[in-house]
């Protein structure tokens, strides 16, 4: 049951290692650390994503940065309270990990395939240039009753498709995970510089 859940939420991305292993949890003796990667998109510009790699996995108490690893895994998200009320956040669950020689142009770098039903209404606009864009979050779920919960982005004729779509609909996603950044205001005329991670899609299909 497990591994048919599991195959609902596959991720792979291969990157250059952009910082040390920073402690997050630890569940029955196993620790888990924070590791982000910059991955390249085929533009000159690259996403910065966060991975969650079990010390099993990997020696953590070595300094990696500026090598190249490819992960496989799953894009997983947990609500952190912060400034009265829940902020979502996102990282690749790491499930295997190994290194590799630079970057391989025959490997695609960042892949992601999500199976999961629509859990708010899908928000769709225009930009000022008449470009279509949809905004939609879908909740996968996961083993033991849990449920990841991700949000996408999709144009054109993909975002004229989601906006049809009900919540609780059933979804299928190919794409890529990116990340961007933006303000938040904080309190006064306080701000912070944060990043926020999505799916960029590419293909999407309703399943009946």
């Amino acid at each position: 049951m497990a591994d048919k859940v599991i195959e609902n939420n596959q991720v792979s991305i291969m990157g250059k290692v952009a910082s040390e292993f920073v402690f997050s949890h630890e569940v029955f003796g196993e620790g888990f650390y924070m590791l982000e990667l910059w991955v390249k998109r085929l533009s000159d510009s690259s996403d910065r994503i966060p991975v969650m790699i079990s010390e099993r996995l990997i020696d953590v108490t070595q300094d990696y940065r500026g090598e190249y690893i490819q992960v496989e895994g799953q894009f997983r998200s947990y609500n952190r309270h912060e400034e009265k009320k829940n902020r979502l956040v996102l990282s690749v669950f790491a499930r295997e990990v190994r290194f590799v020689d630079g970057e391989d142009e025959k490997i695609k770098s960042n892949q992601i395939f999500l199976d999961g039903f629509i859990c708010k209404p899908t928000v769709y606009r225009r930009t000022p240039l008449g470009r279509e864009i949809a905004d939609i979050l879908i909740a996968v779920n996961r083993p033991y009753g849990k449920s990841d919960y991700i949000p996408c982005i999709c144009w054109g004729r993909n975002a004229r498709f989601a906006s049809n779509f009900e919540v609780g609909s059933r979804v299928q996603i190919w794409g890529r995970i990116q990340s961007r950044e933006y303000i938040k205001r904080l309190e006064g005329e306080q701000t912070e510089k944060r990043i926020a991670y999505e799916v960029s899609i590419s293909k999407l299909e309703c399943v009946q």
